[in-house]
């Protein structure tokens, strides 16, 4: 059965797209995908991302298990702190990729992962669980809005005391927020446009509260579909598309999440590999000729040999123009170099290049 968040009606009433994403009934565009991101890139706007899965880890083993679970380094957070990593399996691919918030240092910390990973994940850290650190699934109570943009910190700043105006990235606070008490506010995000997400509990009203604080300010409620442009003109991976099962965090760009200083689940393949060089990489690239990359349309070579797969494509609003994040061989990774993207049989022109694409 498909579910609502806390803001579904909301969205119905203000006449968005709506469509089943994870399970749940989300919104993919109120305007349009275009008018969407343009907003969030030049002002602001506000994502319901509450289908994201939240999992509290706590005790004295808390840590423990967080450092063997994820590549990243989870010692190095202190209260206040958060950490982008993710959850290699035993082959050497990745579970999911998440943030680590640090509540209190070396007791409590919050995972955040993705909607349809939820019930996978929840599953293989608790396998892991062998000194019996208190796991709480906090999902269906958690409440995440994301505002995003580069006027979005000071359009909230009058809703909360603490200053969110000069909040480090990938740091965060807790505190009253819109007259709602425990509000985490994260100077994270999905975008690259600047902006927070708030997480809190659906009690007594707040979702309607909050929500209703945002509209007053004028605050544009932004799809699905406008996250999705947004991500990719930054270049950022998208579990189930450009990292998975199958992937390593090395080909997908994401060894400096990868630190050998510890123990963690296939870190032994992660140093061959890095010793040795991946065989695949994923990259940037823009069609040079018209034609828009689509999700695993094959990546050939002038001869017409294939070299690749497209993970995530569109023609991004930003840019007016098509790009897209594929893995191709390491030989052929490289800035500059021209590869062609199989549309419907024809062979498009294409060039590989840095991200972001903005």
């Amino acid at each position: 059965m498909i579910k609502n968040t806390p803001f579904t009606e909301k969205h119905i009433g203000l006449g968005a797209k709506m469509a089943a994403f994870a399970g749940y009934n989300m919104p993919i565009s109120y305007t349009g995908i275009n008018d969407e991101h343009a907003a969030v890139r030049t002002n602001a706007g506000v994502f319901d991302v509450s289908h994201m899965g939240e999992f509290i880890v706590k005790g004295e083993y808390a840590l423990d298990l967080i450092q063997r679970v994820t590549t990243n380094d989870a010692a190095k957070l202190t209260n206040g702190m958060a950490q982008y990593s993710c959850l290699p399996n035993k082959e050497g691919g990745i579970v999911d990729d998440l943030i680590v918030y640090c509540i209190e240092q070396n007791k409590t910390y919050m995972l955040v992962v993705n909607a349809s990973n939820i019930e996978k994940d929840w599953n293989w850290i608790n396998g892991f669980n062998t000194n019996g650190a208190a796991l709480q699934n906090i999902s269906d109570k958690t409440c995440l809005l994301a505002i995003q943009g580069p006027n979005a910190c000071k359009l909230l700043q009058p809703l909360i005391a603490t200053d969110i105006q000069n909040l480090k990235y990938y740091t965060f606070v807790k505190g009253n927020f819109a007259g709602i008490n425990n509000v985490l506010v994260s100077a994270t995000g999905y975008t690259g446009a600047g902006g927070v997400e708030i997480y809190f509990e659906d009690a007594n009203g707040a979702a309607d509260i909050i929500w209703g604080k945002l509209m007053e300010l004028g605050i544009k409620p932004i799809g699905l579909g406008a996250r999705d442009t947004l991500r990719l003109e930054m270049g950022y991976c998208l579990y189930g598309n450009d990292i998975d099962d199958t992937t390593s965090p090395l080909e997908g760009g994401l060894g400096w999440i990868t630190k050998f200083s510890k123990e963690f689940t296939s870190k032994a393949i992660f140093e061959q590999q890095k010793k040795d060089g991946v065989k695949r990489r994923l990259v940037g690239f823009e069609m040079v000729e018209r034609g828009i990359p689509r999700h695993d349309y094959q990546i050939k070579d002038a001869e017409g040999n294939t070299i690749g797969k497209v993970t995530s494509g569109t023609q991004v609003p930003g840019l007016n123009k098509a790009v897209g994040l594929g893995y191709i061989s390491t030989g052929q990774a490289v800035v500059g170099n021209t590869v062609y993207i199989d549309i419907r049989n024809t062979l498009v022109k294409a060039m590989v290049v840095k991200t972001p694409f903005v």
